[in-house]
């Protein structure tokens, strides 16, 4: 024997009986929804983001220290990318870049720190000052592609100079372009790469 259902009666609204905050609500819901259901295009919006907020943190950093620079803000890869670059006021200090770039790398640490106070998530922001990140991207690949031609032509391992952790992935990602396998040993700020045989 079954028992009756006693359990009261709940009426439901009619879809015409739904409020504005109700609509703005669900439209809201399903915005998010569709943001998350696209996958990568979410990825590239959560980026834009962390630029947007590394530029307001940055263009306050400037304006404190009275100095000059337009901010760039751009996406590579899986990685938000900015940029200060000189503007129509003036050059960017130098001084943001320091010796071997130890200033830059230090505000990139801060920027990151900012963005994920602002977002919650951890950043992996590339920082660029003056061009110097870019131009030593290329100093370094440049250096890479004779390494690699040693290897392949010795069949023997070669270990370069020690790198910054940014200099290191220019490395790694140059070998594997070219077929080739590639390990970091030591322990900073002596760590360096080492390019081995196929």
């Amino acid at each position: 024997m079954t028992e009756p259902d006693t359990s009261p009666v709940v009426e439901q609204e009619s879809p015409s009986a739904v409020t504005p905050e109700q609509e703005v609500n669900q439209s809201s819901a399903a915005e998010i929804m569709g943001e998350a259901e696209s996958g990568p295009a979410s990825l590239t919006s959560a980026l834009e983001r962390e630029g947007e907020v590394a530029a307001d943190f940055l263009e306050q950093l400037l304006d404190i220290a009275d100095m000059d620079g337009d901010i760039d803000v751009d996406v590579d890869g899986e990685r938000a990318a900015v940029a200060i670059v000189d503007s129509e006021e003036g050059r960017v200090s130098r001084r943001l870049v320091g010796t071997d770039g130890k200033v830059l790398d230090a505000l990139q640490e801060l920027t990151r720190l900012a963005v994920q106070a602002a977002t919650g998530q951890r950043s992996r922001l590339m920082l660029d000052v003056a061009g110097y990140r870019a131009e030593r991207r290329a100093a370094v690949v440049a250096i890479t592609k004779t390494a690699i031609a040693t290897v392949k032509s010795t069949n023997e391992k070669v270990a370069m100079d020690a790198m910054t952790a940014f200099e290191r992935k220019v490395v790694h990602d140059a070998v594997l372009a070219a077929g080739l396998v590639s390990e970091s040993e030591g322990v900073e700020p002596h760590r360096y790469v080492v390019i081995l045989p196929a």
